[in-house]
């Protein structure tokens, strides 16, 4: 009983540390968003700008020698093309930020019209940029599959964004470990696919990667239970998704694993387009 309760605070302890961090990171993204905005703003400027030089020279195509005025335009172009590559990348770390703000601010049970596809695709990816972090090593082949044209639904967006960067997070550290154990003779992948009907949405998500055991299996969803080593694990994280599919967002998650093969999850949410 004793080994147990110091289990237990030293798991608290843990999730505590996690929530202040959650805190950390919100005001961190907060902070970030302003410069990036700076930044988007001005280079929709400067474009405008490009466009000015672009009609002036236009106007002294016949009073400047024709090489340099199509070096002066061909270095017009090339700016424009930069500036178009600086709005587009700020645009989307503008995205991850408030994907960032969604998670740790969002009202708990609180229903929100969502772009399911864009949700999914920018945590896997801040998922994959995470162990990229950890590990300048690791690589994966992400294979994504969306419904065209999708409409939003309603749902609690924070619920379903922090389980599928819990499910993420393991997949990846899953295939990192098997990648690690194969070396060569071993490529990484993993695979998500989203249904939609009118009963809800469905995700599959399926990985190659070490796999669990029967044990692992039995205790998954209902005990703390980690796999990774010693301060990259809290075992939390899957009780916690579990709980944020099955109560957060009245919805199930089954799995199938198999050791060496990998894992599938299987999440089915009830939700109404908007």
């Amino acid at each position: 009983m004793e080994q147990e309760i110091k289990k237990l605070q030293e798991k608290l302890a843990q999730q505590q540390k996690l929530a202040s961090l959650g805190l950390l990171s919100a005001g961190i993204a907060h902070e970030i968003q302003n410069p990036l905005n700076f930044v988007i703003n001005f280079s929709k400027t400067s474009s405008h700008l490009v466009d000015d030089i672009e009609d002036i020279l236009q106007d002294l195509s016949d009073k400047i020698d024709q090489e340099d005025c199509k070096e002066l335009q061909d270095i017009a172009t090339d700016l424009k093309e930069n500036m178009t590559k600086i709005q587009e990348h700020g645009q989307r770390a503008i995205s991850i930020i408030q994907g960032i703000l969604l998670l740790s601010r969002g009202k708990e049970g609180e229903k929100l019209p969502t772009d399911i596809p864009s949700l999914l695709h920018e945590y896997i990816w801040l998922a994959y940029h995470a162990m990229r972090a950890l590990d300048k090593k690791f690589n994966v082949s992400i294979h994504e599959t969306y419904p065209d044209n999708m409409p939003k639904v309603m749902i609690v967006p924070q619920d379903l964004s922090r389980s599928i960067l819990n499910l993420a997070n393991n997949a990846f550290y899953a295939v990192n470990e098997r990648a690690k154990a194969e070396n060569k003779d071993f490529n990484p992948e993993f695979e998500i696919q989203l249904k939609h009907s009118e009963k809800g949405i469905s995700i599959t998500i399926r990985d190659n990667g070490c796999g669990m055991d029967a044990d692992v299996q039995g205790k998954l969803f209902h005990e703390l239970i980690t796999t990774k080593p010693i301060g990259k694990g809290t075992g939390l994280g899957m009780r916690i998704t579990h709980d944020l599919i099955t109560r957060g967002l009245n919805g199930t998650i089954t799995f199938q694993s198999a050791v060496n093969q990998g894992t599938t999850f299987q999440i089915d949410i009830p939700c109404e387009q908007c």
